[in-house]
C-alpha cells in the first residue's frame, strides 16, 4: 500500500444478520402484523383472567385468601423479571425464537391450572403465564425489524396497546366464565387459543436475522431479578405484612442494596443485561419514567371500576350490579384502544410520539376528572372509564416509539422489555396505592364495612396526578419528538439486508 495512503481504522463490533442462522418463513407484513397483536391481547387477557375468580378461589380450592392473592402476585413478579431478560436474549438469539419459547410458556401455564385446583399447582401455572408477558416487546421488536418505515409506527401502536385491550377484553370474558361454567374452562380455553397462537407465530411470523454481538450477562440477569422481587413483594404484600414490618423494611433495603452493587457491575461489564449508560440518557429515562407513571395512572381504572359498580346500593353510590356488568363496563375501553391506536400512530408521524405522549396524559388526567365528578350512574362512570383508556391507548402507542428512536436497532427487545417492565411496575405501585385507600377510607353501613365515596374520590384524584406527573416528564423529553412521516430510527434496516448491505446500528434522537 503507498504511503501517503492512510490505513482504514479496523471496524467496530455491530450487530449483524446472521442469513442462515435461522429460516425465515415466508409471510405477508400483514399477516404478521396481525399475529403478533392477536398475540399481545392474548397475553394481556391471561394477566387479568383470575381476578374475577379470586373471591372464590379460597371456597374452590380451600387455600386462604393471602395464598389466593397470589395467583395475581406470581404473574406480575415473574412478567417483571422475564419481560427485560427475555427481550435481550431476543437481541441475542432471535426475537421469533424467545416469542416461541414465551408462548410454550403460557401454554404449559394455561394446563397446569386447568387440571388442577391445587392452590401451588396454580400459582406455579400463574408464573408461567406471567413470563410469556415478554410477547409484546419482543412482538414490536419483530415489527421494528420486519416492516417497510412508513408501517412501522401503526404496527407498533398497535401491539402496544394490545396491553390495554386485553386487560379491558380479559375481566368481562372471565366473569362470564365464572358465572355460567366450571372456573377450569376459562384456562382450557386459554391453553388452546395459546396453541392457536404458537401454530400462526411458525407460519405467519418470520425470523429477524438483526442481532446483537457478546455474551448474556448471566450475572447481570440475576441481580437484575433480585432487584424486583425484593421490590415488588415488599410494594404488593406490605400492605398484609404491615409497611413498617421487618420483612417489609429487610426487603426494601434489600432491594436498594442489590440495586445498587447490580448498577456498579453493569456498568462494568462489556455486554450488560441492562445498558445503564444509555437508559440514563434523558431520551431514554424520561421515556421509562412516563412509562411508570402512565402506567399507574391507567391500572387505577381497571382496580376500582368493577369494584365501585359492584358495591351494595346501600352505600348511596354503589349500583349493586352482578360481576358481569362490572366487567363490561372496561369493555367500550378497550374498544376505544383498538379504534385510536392508529390515531396515535398520526399524530406521532405528524408531530412526534412526544405530542402524542403529552396528548394522551392530558386526556387521562380528565377522564379521572370525569370520573371524580360522575360517580352515580352507570353510563357515567363507563364514559370516564373510556376516556381514561382513550389517553392510555394512545400514550401506551407513544411509548415504544419515543424509546426505539432512542436506542441502536439491536437493543430494540431489551429497551422495550424495560419499558414495558417500566409500566408493570407503575401498576405494582398502583394496586398497593388502591388497596391502602379502599381498605383505610371506610365507614360501616347495612352491616358491612365498605370503602366511602371519598375513597375512591381519592383514587380517581390519585391516578389524575400521575397523569399529570407524565405530562411534565414528557415535557423533558429532548428534542420535538419524533420523526417525520412516520420513521423510527432503525427502520431501513429492512432495506439494508434486502440490498445486502451490513446491518448497522443506528442511534438517533438520543
Amino acid at each position: 500500500m503507498p504511503a501517503d495512503i492512510p490505513t482504514p481504522p479496523p471496524t467496530p463490533a455491530r450487530p449483524t444478520a446472521h442469513a442462515g442462522a435461522d429460516a425465515r418463513t415466508p409471510s405477508s407484513p400483514s399477516l404478521a402484523m396481525g399475529v403478533l397483536a392477536f398475540c399481545g391481547v392474548v397475553v394481556a387477557v391471561m394477566q387479568t383472567l383470575v381476578v374475577p375468580l379470586l373471591p372464590h378461589i379460597p371456597e374452590l380450592t380451600g387455600a386462604t385468601p393471602a395464598a389466593a392473592s397470589w395467583l395475581v402476585t406470581i404473574t406480575l413478579l415473574t412478567g417483571a423479571v422475564f419481560t427485560p431478560v427475555l427481550g435481550r436474549v431476543g437481541d441475542m438469539y432471535g426475537k421469533r425464537r424467545i416469542l416461541f419459547a414465551s408462548l410454550c410458556s403460557l401454554l404449559v401455564g394455561s394446563v397446569l391450572c386447568a387440571i388442577s385446583s391445587h392452590i401451588g399447582v396454580l400459582i406455579a401455572g400463574r408464573a408461567l403465564q406471567g413470563a410469556a408477558l415478554a410477547v409484546v416487546p419482543l412482538g414490536i421488536s419483530i415489527l421494528r425489524d420486519e416492516l417497510p418505515p412508513e408501517r412501522v409506527l401503526p404496527a407498533v401502536a398497535l401491539m402496544s396497546s394490545t396491553l390495554g385491550i386485553g386487560a379491558a377484553v380479559g375481566v368481562p370474558v372471565a366473569a362470564f366464565v365464572v358465572e355460567h361454567f366450571d372456573w377450569h374452562t376459562m384456562f382450557w380455553v386459554s391453553g388452546a387459543i395459546a396453541l392457536l397462537d404458537l401454530v400462526l407465530v411458525l407460519l405467519f411470523v418470520p425470523e429477524s436475522p438483526v442481532r446483537n454481538r457478546g455474551r448474556f450477562d448471566a450475572v447481570g440477569g440475576l441481580g437484575l431479578a433480585a432487584v424486583l422481587v425484593c421490590l415488588l413483594l415488599a410494594v404488593t404484600q406490605g400492605g398484609d405484612w404491615g409497611w413498617t414490618s421487618p420483612l417489609t423494611l429487610g426487603l426494601l433495603v434489600a432491594a436498594v442494596l442489590i440495586g445498587l452493587a447490580w448498577g456498579a457491575y453493569e456498568l462494568r461489564v462489556p455486554s450488560p443485561m441492562v445498558d445503564l449508560r444509555v437508559s440514563a440518557r434523558p431520551a431514554v429515562l424520561f421515556a421509562n419514567l412516563a412509562a411508570l407513571l402512565i402506567g399507574f395512572a391507567f391500572y387505577a381504572n381497571s382496580l376500582v371500576t368493577g369494584q365501585m359498580v359492584q358495591e351494595p346500593k346501600v352505600t348511596g353510590y354503589g349500583l349493586g350490579a352482578s360481576i358481569v356488568v362490572s366487567g363490561l363496563c372496561l369493555l367500550p375501553g378497550g374498544v376505544a384502544m383498538v379504534l385510536l391506536s392508529p390515531v396515535s400512530a398520526r399524530i406521532s408521524a405528524a408531530y412526534g410520539p412526544k405530542v402524542s405522549l403529552a396528548v394522551a396524559s392530558v386526556i387521562i388526567a380528565l377522564g379521572y376528572g370525569v370520573r371524580y365528578f360522575t360517580s352515580h350512574s352507570l353510563w357515567t362512570i363507563v364514559a370516564g372509564a373510556t376516556v381514561v383508556a382513550a389517553g392510555t391507548a394512545i400514550a401506551y402507542s407513544a411509548l415504544p416509539a419515543l424509546v426505539m428512536r432512542a436506542v441502536p436497532v439491536s437493543e430494540t427487545g431489551a429497551a422495550n422489555g424495560l419499558n414495558t417492565l417500566m409500566r408493570s411496575v407503575g401498576q405494582a405501585f398502583c394496586s398497593a396505592a388502591v388497596a391502602a385507600v379502599l381498605s383505610n377510607v371506610t365507614f360501616r353501613v347495612g352491616g358491612l364495612t365498605a370503602p366511602t365515596l371519598h375513597a375512591y374520590q381519592l383514587v380517581f384524584l390519585i391516578a389524575g396526578a400521575a397523569a399529570l406527573l407524565a405530562l411534565l416528564v414528557t415535557l423533558l423529553l429532548p428534542g420535538a419528538g419524533g420523526a417525520k412521516a412516520g420513521t423510527v430510527a432503525g427502520t431501513n434496516e429492512r432495506a439494508d439486508r434486502k440490498a445486502g448491505a451490513p446491518t448497522r446500528a443506528i442511534q438517533e434522537g438520543a
